[in-house]
């Protein structure tokens, strides 16, 4: 059984997790990352939301074909057949170039898009492990040693974007500056990437902010 005590947090990969993911982790003492789920479309497992000139805008990482339609996410791995770093990256620095805080990240980020990294979760857990590091956040991170079933208090199908933030009691999303919300207003949960280039080393206090 998952402890649903406020101390630990249960979560699923994800690629530029989203605010939520991260307001949860800068509430708990401990993170568990659940490795042994089959993987699933439309979630966060291989996409995230950043806002772009024309508004929210998703990036989407391709997998290889999964047999049967199912496989750990574990053991899913990229599909480098079309150039989507490349895509993802012209987007990431069009959309975040005039922030006050991506000239600072810009080196760390574009490394991500410059290697090929061969399975998703490895791929993601690097993203994390920076996240964590540039909010200043240190949880302590383990991982699930045998799919487990979802349980009340874990987060894993709550994060989703399928599910509006909303539904999550405990997150209240705050407010920060973003580069185009002056003519099209604040967008509320997106990648963490947005908040790390617009609020830079004020993005904990956000976080932090964030949940309730």
């Amino acid at each position: 059984m998952v402890s649903t005590s406020q101390s630990l947090t249960v979560l699923s990969t994800a690629y530029w997790p989203p605010v939520q993911y991260f307001a949860h982790i800068a509430a708990a003492d401990s993170v568990l990352l659940e490795q042994h789920e089959n993987y699933q479309k439309q979630s966060y497992r291989n996409r995230c939301m950043i806002y772009a000139a024309n508004g929210p805008t998703p990036l989407i990482i391709p997998v290889v074909k999964l047999p049967g339609g199912k496989m750990p996410v574990r053991d899913v791995r990229i599909d480098y057949a079309m150039p989507w770093q490349r895509v993802h990256w012209k987007a990431i620095v069009s959309a975040y170039r005039s922030s006050a805080f991506f000239v600072y990240y810009e080196d760390d980020f574009r490394l991500f898009y410059e290697k090929e990294e061969r399975f998703l979760f490895d791929f993601n857990e690097k993203i994390l492990r920076l996240a964590l590091e540039l909010t200043g956040l240190n949880p302590v991170i383990n991982y699930t040693d045998n799919y487990m079933p979802p349980e009340p208090g874990d987060l894993r199908e709550l994060i989703c974007p399928k599910i509006a933030p909303a539904a999550d009691k405990r997150f209240r999303p705050q407010n920060y500056y973003q580069v185009f919300s002056t003519d099209k207003g604040f967008a509320a949960n997106l990648s963490v990437l947005d908040l790390l280039c617009n609020e830079g080393n004020n993005s904990l206090a956000v976080l932090q902010s964030s949940l309730v």
